[in-house]
């Protein structure tokens, strides 16, 4: 695209000025200087570059300057380079401040936007509206990702730049959205490009150093978005308090878990009278539920288990033993095994023995 052309209003009185200087060898006056500031602005605001400008101003002096010659041209020389370096730096400092603040008006616009399509605010018509400028189409469905790391993280941070710088080169062009949002990294994508998020979540967990990433359900509308968004929130959430610690966790994948809660009084329920009694157990209930929880996870293998939790198999048998005496339940009976695990998970739901039912 060829550049704009460069208004030659945009010089101001620079000409009559370097004239004048060149005969009485004076400096720039301070109205002088707050002129070619606001000159510097107004060109910012216009779009053009500060190169070409400085090229303007450059090509102007070298046209006026015979005219400016006097006795003494080592003098006048000496004041016209000075001139010039005033001129240059004023409008360079106006430019500057015009592009400061524009980049900063631009941010405020898109975080604001961010806040408004992650938090569900703001008229909906509107917000799809907003969306175009940022290089998402609202209409279509949407899939949000959520990177978490060991620290927080903000858009200024080297996580996220590295992130980002490898996202555009892999698929520049493609409408996504990269930001951070309460300390974590952000990625919204359509739902035709599953490829993006997946690769955002293997950039992602390498530049946190072992973060763990989830991934919502695609949706549509701007509503679709703060579903996703909140998906993926809480497969985060549910990976802490159950202990999986995948790399990568799809909200599909962990559709039973709220399922399960659905009914939170009822599993409440279940957990008091199935594994309360653990409570009674020497070092109280954790150790027991541990033991259980990992006896399922490793699919009822006693070797397995013992492995995993460091003990001989004797100890565990022990364990899983106490387990029935407490509770009735035997966990290698088919009949009590589902019943027990289902309270094991409604266990770690519901963040129990740490906090009363």
């Amino acid at each position: 695209m060829p550049e704009p052309e460069i208004p030659q209003a945009l010089l101001g009185d620079y000409v009559r000025i370097l004239r004048e200087v060149a005969a009485a060898g004076r400096r720039l006056t301070r109205d002088e200087l707050e002129t070619f500031r606001a000159l510097g602005r107004e060109a910012a605001d216009a779009g053009h570059q500060l190169r070409a400008l400085v090229r303007l101003y450059l090509s102007e002096t070298r046209a006026c300057w015979p005219q400016a010659a006097v006795a003494d041209p080592a003098a006048t020389a000496d004041s016209v380079l000075a001139a010039v370096e005033q001129t240059v730096d004023a409008f360079a400092e106006g430019f500057e401040r015009a592009q400061r603040l524009t980049v900063r008006r631009e941010e405020a616009a898109r975080r604001e936007f961010i806040d408004d399509l992650l938090y569900g605010r703001s008229d909906l018509g509107r917000l799809a509206e907003r969306a175009t400028r940022f290089g998402l189409r609202l209409s279509r469905a949407h899939a949000v990702a959520v990177a978490a790391g060991p620290e927080a993280y903000s858009e200024t941070d080297a996580v996220p730049r590295s992130v980002e710088a490898a996202l555009l080169s892999r698929f520049s062009g493609r409408k996504i959205l990269l930001t951070t949002k309460d300390g974590r990294l952000v990625c919204i994508a359509p739902a035709s490009q599953p490829d993006v998020l997946t690769y955002f979540a293997k950039q992602s967990h390498a530049a946190t150093e072992g973060g763990q990433v989830a991934i919502g359900r695609a949706h549509k509308g701007p509503g679709g978005v703060v579903h996703s968004y909140d998906e993926a929130l809480d497969a985060l959430d549910l990976a802490r308090r159950m202990g999986i610690d995948d790399p990568v966790l799809r909200s599909a994948d962990l559709m039973v878990y709220p399922v399960l809660t659905r009914d939170r009084q009822a599993m409440a329920d279940l957990v008091r009278s199935e594994l309360g009694p653990l409570r009674e157990a020497r070092g109280g209930a954790e150790p027991l539920l541990n033991t259980l929880a990992v006896y399922f996870d490793a699919g009822c293998v006693a070797a397995e288990t013992a492995r995993r939790l460091a003990l001989s198999v004797r100890a565990l048998t022990y364990r899983l033993e106490r387990v029935h005496q407490l509770t009735g339940s035997d966990p290698a009976d088919p009949m009590h095994r589902y019943t027990l695990q289902t309270a094991v998970i409604g266990a770690r739901l519901l963040d129990w023995p740490a906090k009363e039912l």
